[in-house]
């Protein structure tokens, strides 16, 4: 029988490099955010008499860059990278302008008036060139703006809301194990189950990262914390079951004849098939998600991806054999 404990330093070490890279990651490479995150733009219109597919190529292909042609200077280097996509199951199609207010500056300050100006006049010529398509009738029906201010709001609450998450289910944990194992306390679980929940959420975001970078079209929104929140509960799922059957084997262990390490070995072994059913259905039912599913939310099926993928490895090969580390027993 295999032994994660016994390994447990070369699981350590992949997970930690993975850990400093990820968090390495946004200046290595850059965060692709999302205009929730920045500002921007998101227009929907309603379509008829034309393909929504061809639409969609057309925006993205010819409409949009000729659109920005028609922009100012000053204008064309406000609006910065553009998303357009279809909304599933409807005739709406909706376009995403992400907005660089840096570069409109006035006194140390945003330039409220020059920004305004850059998004208006990107609605208008994307307007008249749909307008121009032969026997398509085209329906404004949505235009939401952001402002950076904002974005500023939902990322400072999203990575509050993350590390609070992360506290509250550890100090649950302490709380749910105490007393259950003689002579054994139980902040080493709390700490385990912390560790395993803020390596899953790190490494899923440096996955996702990489993945932004080489495709454009996946970026760090709300979305993404969405995601995060929910690889959160996921991973817990897994991590409890793996602690759960390591107190009832030390409850029920013959001190004499089972070591500590093994019968953390035992117990990952008794759960190894539960893990990899439940991991491999939720991967079925995500990758069909993402390869069939409504295109504005791959991102967030991406991120669940790689959450499910970093979560089931942290509950196996991380969070179960850093309890010998911590408890010092052997």
């Amino acid at each position: 029988m295999f032994s994660f404990v016994q390994h447990r330093f070369y699981f350590y070490a992949i997970a930690f490099g993975l850990f400093l890279f990820s968090i390495a990651s946004p200046w290595i490479i850059g965060l692709n955010e999302g205009i929730d995150m920045t500002g921007g733009i998101q227009i929907e219109y309603a379509l008829s008499g034309v393909s929504l597919k061809d639409t969609v190529i057309s925006l993205k292909d010819s409409i949009i860059p000729i659109s920005r042609k028609w922009l100012t200077p000053d204008q064309q280097v406000i609006i910065t990278d553009t998303l357009v996509y279809q909304i599933s199951g409807t005739d709406h199609i909706v376009v995403e302008a992400g907005i660089d207010e840096s570069v409109a500056q006035s006194g140390g300050k945003a330039d409220l008036v020059r920004i305004e100006a850059a998004k208006t006049a990107f609605n208008t010529a994307v307007k008249k060139e749909l307008d121009k398509m032969p026997g398509a009738t085209i329906t404004e029906t949505q235009y939401r703006n952001v402002w950076a201010s904002f974005g500023d709001y939902i990322k400072s609450s999203g990575y509050l809301t993350l590390v609070l998450a992360i506290l509250a289910i550890s100090l649950y944990i302490q709380y749910a194990f105490r007393g259950s194992i003689a002579g054994m306390a139980s902040w080493p679980f709390a700490v385990v189950t912390g560790v395993s929940l803020a390596h899953d959420v790190v490494i899923a975001f440096g996955l996702y990262v990489v993945t932004s970078h080489f495709f454009p079209e996946f970026k760090i929104d709300t979305f993404f914390i969405t995601a995060m929140l929910t690889v959160l509960g996921y991973s817990i799922n897994d991590t409890i079951v793996v602690m759960d059957r390591i107190r009832s084997n030390l409850t029920h262990a013959n001190s004499k004849k089972s070591s500590f390490s093994s019968l953390i070995d035992i117990s990952i072994w008794d759960t190894m098939r539960r893990s990899l059913f439940v991991s491999s259905t939720v991967m079925i039912v995500l990758i069909a998600l993402f390869f069939f599913g409504p295109e504005s939310l791959r991102g967030f099926v991406l991120a669940l991806i790689f959450g499910t993928i970093v979560g089931t490895y942290s509950s196996v090969c991380v969070a179960s054999p850093l309890l010998v580390d911590l408890t010092g027993k052997k």
